[in-house]
């Protein structure tokens, strides 16, 4: 049986810094709970790997609101923030965004060996789906498939909504390409393969990983040699 490749964004496939999820995030926090956050309120939580609705219960445990409270009003949040991210990106000029290098032709190279590919990312679907848009890459994920910051709010319990969207893929023919110590530990919790890739963001050792790889074409070379 082929592969099912989950591929993470921030820091795997978008490589740029995103001002407007920032300013996203803490609209739709405003929109939705009585706290007034900075702007860089993220920065402030332990956050990489970590999907929108966890950061939003770091943040907002930060500005002293108690779990019951998140809990009444985070899943309109996620979708608020998806929403919100799409309406500010319509008005931004995305021309300096980077992208990780060679993504298009490495995903080709993926997608023409028969491996299945899909997003998994902490972001909303409707930011993931728009970034990839800007960057060129939409055509490689289609609708229906993945998981999102959205649908559930422990990364982990994304693995399992991936492989479920994909047919109930089994774990052992799964594997997520990320570029953080929790996407690494999130996988190998959800008894999937890990392939880390270093970015420039990211100092992270990834001693756990099944795989290290210094960009996209390396990733692309280890899951057609899985996939064999």
């Amino acid at each position: 049986m082929t592969l099912l490749a989950l591929f993470d964004v921030d820091g795997t496939l978008l490589l740029s810094d995103d001002p407007v999820a920032g300013e996203a995030f803490v609209g739709a926090l405003h929109d939705c709970y009585p706290v007034d956050p900075p702007l860089d309120a993220v920065a402030g939580t332990d956050h990489p790997g970590q999907t929108a609705q966890r950061i939003a219960r770091l943040v907002l445990r930060n500005e002293r609101l108690a779990d019951a409270e998140i809990d009444e009003h985070l899943v309109a949040w996620c979708s608020r923030f998806g929403k919100r991210y799409v309406e500010l990106l319509d008005e931004t000029d995305t021309s300096r965004w980077h992208g990780a290098p060679g993504a298009a032709e490495a995903l080709s190279r993926i997608e023409q060996g028969g491996i299945q590919l899909a997003l998994i990312t902490g972001n909303p679907e409707p930011m993931a789906r728009a970034r990839m848009e800007r960057l060129g890459l939409a055509a490689f994920f289609p609708k229906g498939r993945g998981a999102f910051g959205c649908d559930a709010e422990e990364r982990v319990e994304l693995l399992g909504i991936a492989r479920e969207r994909a047919g109930n893929w089994p774990a052992r023919r799964t594997v997520e390409i990320g570029d953080t110590l929790r996407d690494v530990e999130s996988a190998h919790a959800a008894g999937v393969r890990s392939i880390a890739v270093r970015s420039p963001r990211s100092r992270d050792e990834f001693p756990d990983a099944d795989a290290v790889c210094d960009d996209l074409a390396a990733v692309a070379d280890r899951l057609l040699a899985w996939n064999r």
